[in-house]
């Protein structure tokens, strides 16, 4: 009795909790929706709504210049990021803006984490789709990475150390140590104890998993990220609930059978 009342609970508070993080993302939506579509011209070229956001980031309008006082670093609402002149210039959440308005402006958008020799990110930049291409944006240094010719460039190309330095060279104190060899899109080793394990065994069992479904909503949208989690642990709960009935139907039926 206990237990089943319990899972009523739970299943009622993930329920809320779901109702909340949609109703969150919804307004979160709408909110980016109207940003994009002040700072975005229209029609545009996909190049050219790239350039637009990143002119933003480096010339828009004034933004409140002291930080929110809770951990603002490691926020992910674009919201508050897109707010604070502070947070646009530190590289996780300013791919974070970018990649929010982007998505917002019809442009598929990625972030892209570039790791040292111990997988640990060292920088972070966001990859927009052209076409068939991915190619690479880094909203910190507000630079879209073109060659010589002005063609834009994907990580695959930025590897070779020659293109990174000529794609960089005009580009005033970017740090060399910012190279391709290593990237990732999702740091799974930040989950404690299965982490390291977990991308070992869907690199083996699902290789290019990482590439087939874009993640960054998940880990880029606090909206985005508490409504899954609602929805997974009100399908864990519902799931719970129904083994629970069965078992004790079953468990009932045995009994009766023996009486």
């Amino acid at each position: 009795m206990f237990l089943r009342h319990s899972l009523n609970v739970l299943v009622v508070l993930s329920l809320l909790l779901l109702v909340f993080g949609l109703a969150w993302e919804y307004s979160t939506r709408q909110y980016l929706q109207g940003f994009s579509d002040a700072i975005v011209p229209k029609p545009a070229t996909d190049e050219q709504k790239v350039e637009a956001i990143l002119g933003w980031i480096e010339h828009g309008p004034p933004h409140q210049g002291l930080l929110p006082p809770e951990n603002p670093l490691s926020s992910r609402d674009p919201r508050r990021n897109l707010n604070y002149t502070a947070l646009l210039r530190v590289c996780g959440s300013a791919v974070n803006a970018f990649v929010n308005l982007s998505l917002s402006s019809d442009i598929e958008a990625r972030r892209l984490l570039l790791l040292d020799a111990n997988r640990l990110t060292k920088h972070v930049v966001a990859e927009v789709r052209l076409g068939e291409r991915w190619v690479v944006v880094d909203p910190t240094y507000r630079l879209f990475f073109r060659d010589a010719s002005g063609a834009p460039l994907t990580k695959e190309q930025l590897r070779d150390p020659a293109v990174l330095r000529e794609a960089t060279q005009h580009v005033k104190d970017y740090d060399p140590i910012y190279s391709y060899e290593s990237t990732a899109h999702i740091r799974l080793r930040r989950l404690p104890l299965v982490g390291r394990w977990l991308r070992a065994g869907l690199d083996r069992f699902l290789p290019g998993w990482e590439e087939k479904v874009n993640w960054t909503l998940v880990v880029e949208r606090s909206s985005t990220f508490t409504s899954i989690v609602a929805a997974f642990a009100l399908f864990v709960c519902l799931l719970a609930h129904l083994v629970l009935g069965w078992y004790g139907r079953k468990r009932l039926g045995s009994s009766g059978a023996g009486a």
